[in-house]
């Protein structure tokens, strides 16, 4: 597998912050929006340039109220499920932009390829179009896993933007082809879980249980990557910052201290891996996976 050597720079890496409440430290409110202040100037003084949002508990007002000024980033918003109505869908789209304080986001993106496969699939997508075509949004796209078809839905639909979990431990859409697939019809790649939902961080002890079969897989990845002296969130961003293909890799982040970590790891030099031998397997198992609680400042 060959890594683009001269892509270890933050030039492609966009985040996603997390306000959970096992990430995020409760804090007031005015001390919540300066922490959210202080992340996204970090962010863009090392040259950051995508915001990856989502429409769900109160990150995206934070963010509204918390954007450097000008601001540099390009901004993302997802649709919320289709079974709440089109009507809906795009109105909360809309609202995603208000409550940013944006005039108009760099992208939508349907959030689960499911929505486009069903029956009203078509329609949903003509009104994200329109959406597009009126100017609120510059492009469109979808979020989609292997398991979705990515390739055949982009065939089918044409976005701008496909979203899809890539990462050390599942290395399928690089294997497989699709990033290339996709690259090659002019699709912008977005790769999420990029550090595999936490399981590169994860004891063999803190697993689900429907993932404790591959904790010994898990443990001879680690146990590698410990001979070649590479920390794991290294490997993981030496990884997805060095697939050519690749436009933009998410990180999720809580803090300003979990992205000045990150940003070290992506500057540290890139080592000499042998990409292939580090993923599971059955790779499978990490997009069936809900995140793993591990220490704060390695859930990225």
């Amino acid at each position: 597998m060959l890594l683009n050597p001269s892509s270890s720079s933050v030039a492609r890496l966009a985040l996603a912050v997390v306000t959970e409440p096992e990430r995020a430290t409760p804090a007031p409110v005015g001390a919540r929006e300066e922490a959210m202040r202080l992340l996204l100037s970090t962010g863009a003084d090392a040259g950051v340039g995508i915001v990856a949002t989502r429409p769900e508990a109160d990150t995206e007002r934070l963010l509204g109220q918390a954007w450097p000024f000008p601001s540099p980033f390009r901004v993302t918003v997802r649709t919320v499920p289709l079974s709440e109505g089109i009507d809906r869908v795009e109105a909360r789209a809309r609202r995603s932009l208000e409550r940013l304080g944006l005039p108009r986001g760099d992208a939508v993106l349907v959030s689960s390829a499911h929505d486009l496969a069903g029956a009203d699939g078509r329609a949903l997508w003509d009104r994200l179009r329109a959406l597009k075509d009126r100017g609120l949004f510059k492009r469109i796209g979808f979020c989609a896993t292997m398991e979705d078809g990515p390739t055949l839905l982009a065939r089918r639909f044409q976005p701008d933007i496909v979203q899809m979990p890539c990462n050390l431990l599942d290395q399928r859409p690089v294997s497989e082809g699709v990033i290339s697939d996709l690259a090659g019809m002019g699709v912008d790649v977005h790769i999420s879980s990029i550090f595999a939902r936490g399981l590169l961080f994860a004891a063999r002890e803190h697993l689900p249980d429907h993932l404790a079969e591959h904790g010994a897989a898990l443990s001879r990845t680690r146990r590698r990557l410990a001979e070649a002296r590479v920390d794991p969130m290294q490997a993981a961003l030496a990884f997805a910052l060095g697939l050519p293909p690749v436009s933009a890799a998410i990180a999720s982040v809580a803090s300003a201290a979990e992205l000045r970590a990150i940003l070290a790891a992506a500057h540290a030099p890139r080592p000499d891996l042998d990409w292939e031998a580090l993923a599971l397997t059955e790779p499978a198992a990490c997009s069936l996976s809900r995140s793993v609680r591990v220490p704060a400042s390695r859930a990225a």
